[in-house]
């Protein structure tokens, strides 16, 4: 199966699921998806997200932060739970590159549990994390929820790099250049790579231990693997 879907009106949408997990255990299919703003899409694009069974969308953006195409086809039967990783006004440290993962992580541990205990406590069928472009706050939020399923680094960090190029037809699109360029050289100039500062950011999630119960932690474990 694979993992990046095809829903039409978004371009950065994939599942969390099939990946080697801790314990012999693989990540369920359908359990999180993680995708670019669902506002762009279109009623197929809806049905296809209901169809694979999304029920519950976490927002992670900012309240009023890119809104223009309202709630759009939104099916029935979806629950949105708005649970912004900034405050308004809040500048996006590093510019919305991968070192903004590891700053963000250690400035604001508990808004990033907060997210995880709204994913861990959501009813039952599937849930949409998302933000924006869904690479840096999605990704954030995708490596914790990744690494408490107990998935090695290298795949939360291939998960993470995928981001790139499927976001480059987007940026085409809105008639923007590929935002990778942009990201790609900032690092450069900070002497790092992409790689380096997932892996550095991987390193700190364990602060998020002190805010995030057992109980949900065990929870995420439970939504998100299965037996392999």
């Amino acid at each position: 199966m694979d993992r990046d879907l095809a829903w039409d009106g978004c371009h950065n949408v994939r599942d969390l699921g099939g990946l080697p997990a801790a314990g012999g255990r693989r990540t369920r299919w359908g359990a999180v998806v993680r995708s670019d703003t669902p506002d762009r899409l279109t009623e197929a694009g809806w049905a296809a997200a209901a169809a694979h069974g999304v029920r519950t969308i976490v927002d992670l953006r900012t309240p009023g932060e890119h809104r223009a195409a309202g709630e759009g086809h939104r099916r029935p039967g979806m629950t949105v739970m708005d649970v912004p990783l900034h405050e308004p006004g809040e500048p996006h440290e590093h510019g919305g590159t991968p070192l903004y993962l590891r700053a963000f992580l250690e400035r604001h541990p508990e808004r990033c549990a907060r997210v995880l205990r709204a994913i861990a406590q959501a009813p039952p069928g599937g849930v949409l994390v998302h933000c924006v472009a869904g690479r840096d706050r999605t990704g954030l939020i995708t490596m914790a929820l990744l690494t408490l399923a107990g998935v090695g680094a290298p795949d939360i960090l291939a998960d993470y790099e995928r981001s790139a190029a499927r976001l480059r037809p987007l940026y085409a699109k809105l008639g923007q250049p590929d935002d990778d360029l942009r990201v790609q050289a900032y690092l450069a100039r900070a002497g790092t790579t992409a790689r380096d500062a997932v892996l550095a950011a991987l390193d700190a999630l364990h602060r998020l231990d002190a805010y995030v119960s057992a109980a949900d932690q065990a929870a995420v474990r439970e939504r998100l693997t299965e037996s392999g």
